[in-house]
């Protein structure tokens, strides 16, 4: 879809590694520098088709409603990675954006994503792919290295305006020795653990900030549809040989997701 970058690879071992022990791998090529004013360009077509009153970052389920967000979830280089961190086997059931314009106030605040998925058994690794440049200046993602191993953290409910997300984990329960700052160049990606602790603050500077989120995870995983009954998967790689979850059609055409959760069939009248 964009140009690969020539640096893109496999995982190595000592990542595999990383990713078990700290719960991340971060700074991994994918797009080329000449790609990136073409996924600029991409990022604008998506966002632009939302009503100026829909804030981007209360949608979701773009991969169901928008072909040219579902083909760059293909991208090979991707999915090579999400594979040699959970198999060959594997679904994606999420695909949103994370978008802090200059100092418009909004914070992700620190939490699991675990948190919000009513998944079992919970395994699902996240790829997030800066759109542009990202780091601490103007509010990339934060971890706590290695909270994916210490278990569920307690989160508060909190219906801030400016919060992303209305679940917390309170900075008393961080080990502020622990947290890194997920910088990334545009057209690279980070991959994160569900259980890692991470969050974003503020953008305080004068340059946009957006990544793309997708959510993959191995066939064995069956999300709670009573919980949470607009689950669905489609096979990103290999095979579904447990079938546990109804399946959401590829998009044909290009329809935009208005809210957090939709079915697939919601967007077929607009393809």
């Amino acid at each position: 879809m964009f140009e690969i970058d020539k640096n893109a690879r496999r995982l190595s071992q000592s990542e595999k590694q990383q990713y078990l022990e700290d719960g991340y791998v971060t700074g991994l090529p994918v797009f080329s520098k000449n790609a990136i004013n073409d996924i600029h360009d991409w990022y604008e077509e998506l966002s632009s088709k939302l009503p100026k009153e829909i804030d981007i970052n209360k949608t979701n389920m773009w991969h169901k409603a928008s072909k040219k967000f579902y083909d760059l979830c293909r991208t090979p280089t991707i999915l090579d990675y999400v594979e040699d961190l959970i198999g060959p086997n594997f679904v994606q059931w999420g695909g949103q954006f994370f978008n802090k314009e200059p100092r418009d106030g909004s914070v992700v605040p620190w939490h699991q994503d675990a948190q919000y998925w009513p998944l079992s058994p919970a395994n699902a690794v996240t790829v997030w792919l800066a759109v542009f440049d990202t780091d601490e200046e103007n509010a990339a993602m934060k971890v706590v290295s290695g909270s994916h191993k210490l278990g569920k953290f307690v989160h508060k409910k909190n219906d801030a305006k400016n919060l992303v997300l209305n679940q917390e984990v309170s900075f008393d329960q961080l080990d502020e020795t622990k947290i890194v700052s997920l910088n990334l160049k545009a057209g690279q990606i980070s991959l994160h653990n569900d259980a890692l602790l991470h969050g974003s603050e503020a953008n305080n500077s004068n340059r946009r900030r957006c990544g793309v989120t997708m959510r993959f995870s191995p066939t064995n995983v069956k999300g709670d549809l009573e919980t949470w009954p607009f689950f669905e998967t489609q096979l990103a790689r290999g095979v579904d040989e447990y079938n546990l979850n109804p399946t959401a059609e590829t998009p044909r055409g290009e329809a935009t997701p208005l809210k957090m959760f939709s079915f697939s069939h919601e967007f077929v009248k607009d393809w």
